[in-house]
C-alpha cells in the first residue's frame, strides 16, 4: 500500500509537482529514512531536499519531528517551517 506524499510551498516548486504516491522499501520507517530515501531517487529530488535543516513534517495530518515513524503512515506532508502572521 502507498503512502500519500504532499509537497508544499517551494518544496513543491522544487519538486516541481504537488504530491505523488510512493511505495518505499520495508527499512525506510522514519521520515527522515523517508527523505534520504526520496532524495537518491533522481537529480531533482536531490536539489529539492537537500536543506533537510528546513524541512517540516506532518503524518497524517499532525506535526511531527523528523525521527517520527511512518509505519502505517496513509500520507506524509513536507513543507518549509510556518510561520504565524
Amino acid at each position: 500500500m502507498g503512502i500519500d506524499l504532499l509537497y508544499f510551498a517551494w518544496v513543491r516548486e522544487r519538486m516541481g509537482r504537488g504530491g505523488e504516491v510512493v511505495t518505499p522499501p520495508a527499512e525506510v520507517t522514519s521520515v527522515a529514512a523517508l527523505v534520504d530515501w526520496l532524495a537518491a531517487r533522481d537529480a531533482t529530488s536531490a536539489e529539492a531536499l537537500a536543506d533537510r535543516g528546513r524541512l517540516r513534517a506532518a503524518v497524517d495530518q499532525a506535526f511531527v519531528a523528523m525521527d517520527a515513524s511512518i509505519v502505517g503512515a496513509r500520507e506524509v506532508a513536507l513543507f518549509p517551517p510556518v510561520t504565524g502572521g
